[in-house]
């Protein structure tokens, strides 16, 4: 534990960074096998089928044209303004 950062502490930082996305998606993926298993906990007892929205249909669409709206923005401002994206 010295003050300069040195060869080993590069190291074990960037193993940190790359090791800790694989740990956060495996536990990511580990909850949602645990809640498909189980079920969502509803404590108010109350129905909400009539509030559900199928998943494919609806957030497939959704989240395809958020991508669409954000890669034309981009392309556009990439060429007719590329000097935007200089320093």
């Amino acid at each position: 534990g010295g003050f300069a950062v040195d060869n080993a502490t590069l190291t074990r930082f960037f193993a940190l960074h790359f090791l800790l996305p694989f740990a956060v998606a495996g536990l990511a993926i580990l909850h949602m096998l645990f809640l498909h298993q189980t079920g969502s906990n509803n404590p108010l007892g109350l129905n909400s089928d009539a509030e559900k929205v199928p998943f494919h249909s609806y957030y497939t669409f959704k989240d395809l044209t958020g991508f669409i709206v954000v890669i034309t923005l981009l392309s556009m401002l990439a060429l007719f303004s590329p000097q935007l994206l200089t320093d």
